[in-house]
């Protein structure tokens, strides 16, 4: 049976809950990011059947599973605050080479991490991942609203 570590670590005051699993020293790490509403939770599955061939590892962001809920006048949530906290975790848990799995939300986060060192990501795989304002369609409209009054957008991505 494959153990999962659940951990945390402090990043930048924020606590960084993850879950681990595999080989870190001799198997490729795989750096799971998950979407919105979700968290870590949504790689129970996938983690137990990659673990004897990967290092996997998993972070909820701040504001999502079991990290840190910082209230919106003490935090930045932004994709380029949440990639920077991602960024800081990555180096402070030692990843040196990582594939990203990006999936809704983490991919604006996994894009830009691969932007800022695209030394370090030896692949992306994405689901349910956009690029474009042109793939957020109507279903996306009431949410894009939401997020352009609690600022939850950064100047780098326009929804309107």
């Amino acid at each position: 049976m494959t153990k999962i570590k659940n951990q945390t670590i402090t990043v930048d005051g924020q606590t960084i809950f993850y879950r681990e699993a595999g080989d870190k020293e001799n198997a490729p790490t795989i750096l799971l990011l998950h979407g919105f509403p979700t968290s870590s939770h949504m790689f129970r599955n996938v983690i137990p059947a990659l673990a004897d061939k990967f290092h996997l590892v998993a972070p909820d962001y701040p504001g999502f599973g079991y990290s840190s809920m910082p209230p919106v006048d003490k935090f930045e949530y932004t994709f380029d605050h949440l990639a920077e906290i991602v960024d800081k975790f990555i180096t402070q848990i030692g990843l040196e080479r990582y594939s990203l799995y990006v999936m809704d939300y983490g991919a604006p986060i996994g894009y830009r991490l691969a932007i800022k060192h695209p030394e370090k990501v030896e692949s992306l795989i994405v689901q349910n991942g956009n690029a474009y304002d042109e793939g957020l369609g109507e279903f996306w409209e009431p949410l894009k609203a939401y997020w352009n009054e609690s600022k939850l957008l950064d100047g780098s991505i326009h929804m309107e």
